[in-house]
């Protein structure tokens, strides 16, 4: 089985959520999803996200908290680009602040913008599961740090 340990921002002002629009480089498409990504080999979490929200975005930010983290496993049948294997998605979900700078693209990257986004209007979107869970995270603040898992279907993805 594979793993990947990523960071994920849940950036909510006013009843809004930043989401960014990934644009897949396998020309599969392109959802919804919450700034963050991949933890760096030797990397603190922590950073990986404000990290990632500069990256994807162009806003600086900080980290006001922990919300939790999410683990799901991807079956090999149902991954993007399948493989031989199943795959493990762990989502460490903080609430950030933005602190400064203005959106712009992701230069040479696959965030093709950021938007800040009614949470009522999340449902109708194409979107990755970890939006849903991010928001639930966000809004219920859970002493685990846990929400049940979110349902794959037409409008979310693994």
């Amino acid at each position: 089985m594979s793993r990947r340990v990523a960071a994920y921002a849940v950036c909510v002002d006013g009843g809004r959520v930043l989401l960014a629009r990934y644009v897949s480089p396998y020309g599969d498409g392109s959802w919804w999803t919450l700034p963050g990504g991949g933890v760096e080999l030797g990397e603190d979490p922590f950073d990986t996200v404000t990290r990632e929200v500069a990256e994807e975005t162009g806003y600086e930010s900080v980290v006001e908290r922990l919300l939790g983290v999410d683990s799901r496993v991807v079956p090999a049948a149902e991954r993007r680009i399948p493989g031989d294997d199943d795959h493990q998605n762990i989502g460490i979900f903080y609430a950030v602040r933005i602190t400064a700078g203005t959106t712009r693209p992701e230069p040479n990257g696959e965030t093709a913008e950021s938007v800040w986004t009614p949470i009522a209007d999340v449902p109708t979107l194409d979107r990755a599961a970890l939006v849903d869970i991010g928001v639930a995270l966000a809004q219920t603040l859970p002493p685990t740090g846990h929400v049940p898992p979110v349902e794959v279907g037409p409008l979310i993805r693994y």
